[in-house]
């Protein structure tokens, strides 16, 4: 690659803030005519797409640039922190065994959707699997596997546990966010028919409109302006416990060197266990009274985080490469079709609710970004309740992922 025009950080950072700030002022403008841009558009492919033709026209070049490594080592695990410190696991539970067992379809549809719909590829197009390297096409796969089971924060996640390379990553990132707006645009216009559907397949709702309604009333007493003490304690919980998760990787990963079944299993991959450790601190900071630091923004703070990550990911990718490779779409619309078979075949078995199955599913493969769009197209007052699911996703992403992506090397290789 020529020498990149801009090779100060500081300025690409900048570069960087300026376009997220600009995308999320667009977004949420009144504008006839960017209200129905963001219709079609979502602000995250843009958040994605916007830094990539930095890459993409040589203005920056990403291999030299140190925003990346420190996004994904120090604000990514922050990231899951803040956002899981507020899941509610008791919330979710009383949500009743069907709301459960739909989500974890929804899991479950994606971890064995990928494997399947590569087996499938593969059977056109064999030079899929066979082969190992950065730009393997089942090491791109373990990245959406990341965000259609938890988020983005777990999309980098897998990026960096499974090394996979720019150019499938780029590719990978596009099929993940069009498949995935696709399916929720389904999922949006049978929001419109649930009374109807509910009826056919005779769901009780009853416990999806109390527990709705016990949400909206806790945040509307418990939310408040945040000082700049709450500030800094969140800054000081997601940094305090990012340290910590680098102490035990650096002792935990050097362990595992030693034995060559583990290395097959990625358990010799600091970052890997720097991911597992800041996972399980947010899910034990939930049972503490560091859970209340949601209501003065803990998860917006961690928001901000991952879409500065989300900007430098974007930075790796050269959008040139995606017209190239249409059979990637193909994959990821039979991974996504797999997925949608298991979620409407479980709600007709169980006599789920619609909404069960559509939140269930949305914050699976949306995450925190659209499951609450979904679940407010039902009410909007049921909103949080998407982001209850969609917490626990980010919990569960990880290890889903994870799994799911030795399954995909197992096939592959």
């Amino acid at each position: 690659m020529e020498p990149a025009f801009i090779t100060n950080d500081a300025v690409i950072l900048g570069i960087l803030a300026t376009m997220l700030g600009g995308i999320f002022y667009a977004s949420q403008s009144e504008h006839p005519f960017l209200k129905k841009f963001f219709t079609f558009i979502p602000a995250l492919l843009l958040c994605y797409f916007l830094p990539s033709l930095l890459y993409s026209f040589g203005i920056v070049n990403p291999d030299e640039s140190k925003l990346y490594f420190v996004a994904s080592r120090y604000l990514l695990p922050a990231c899951l922190v803040l956002l899981i410190l507020s899941i509610d696991l008791k919330a979710i539970l009383s949500l009743g065994p069907k709301a459960i067992v739909m989500f974890l379809t929804g899991t479950l549809g994606i971890m064995i959707g990928g494997p399947i719909a590569l087996l499938i590829m593969s059977s056109i197009y064999p030079e899929m699997i066979g082969v190992d390297g950065p730009e393997a096409v089942w090491r791109g796969m373990t990245t959406v596997a990341g965000s259609w089971i938890g988020g983005g924060a777990n999309q980098a996640a897998m990026k960096e546990i499974f090394e996979a390379g720019p150019d499938i990553f780029s590719i990978m990132v596009t099929v993940d966010i069009i498949v995935a707006n696709l399916w929720m645009a389904v999922l949006l216009i049978l929001a419109n028919k649930a009374k109807e559907i509910d009826a056919k397949t005779g769901a009780d709702t009853s416990a999806i409109t109390a527990l709705g309604k016990k949400i909206s009333e806790y945040q509307a007493q418990n939310s408040r302006i945040p000082s700049t003490k709450d500030l800094m304690l969140i800054v000081a919980v997601g940094f305090g416990a990012t340290g910590i998760a680098h102490v035990a990787a650096d002792l935990i990963a050097p362990f595992f060197e030693q034995f060559e079944l583990a290395k097959k299993f990625s358990l010799n991959s600091k970052f890997f266990w720097l991911i597992i450790t800041c996972t399980f601190i947010g899910l034990g900071l939930s049972f503490t009274k560091a859970r209340k630091l949601e209501s003065t923004g803990a998860s917006k703070i961690g928001t901000v985080y991952l879409y500065i990550l989300i900007a430098t990911i974007g930075m790796h990718m050269d959008v040139t490469k995606i017209v190239e490779t249409p059979k990637y779409f193909v994959l990821g619309g039979i991974w996504m079709l797999i997925h949608a078979a298991l979620m409407l075949g479980m709600a007709k078995l169980i006599k789920a609710p619609l909404f069960f199955m559509a939140v269930g599913s949305q914050a699976n493969v949306g995450g925190a970004a659209s499951a609450p769009i979904v679940a407010a197209a039902f009410n909007p007052a049921l909103a949080p309740v998407g982001v209850l699911l969609a917490v626990f996703g980010y919990l569960v992403g990880t290890i889903g992922a994870y799994f799911c992506g030795l399954v995909l090397k197992f096939i592959a290789l």
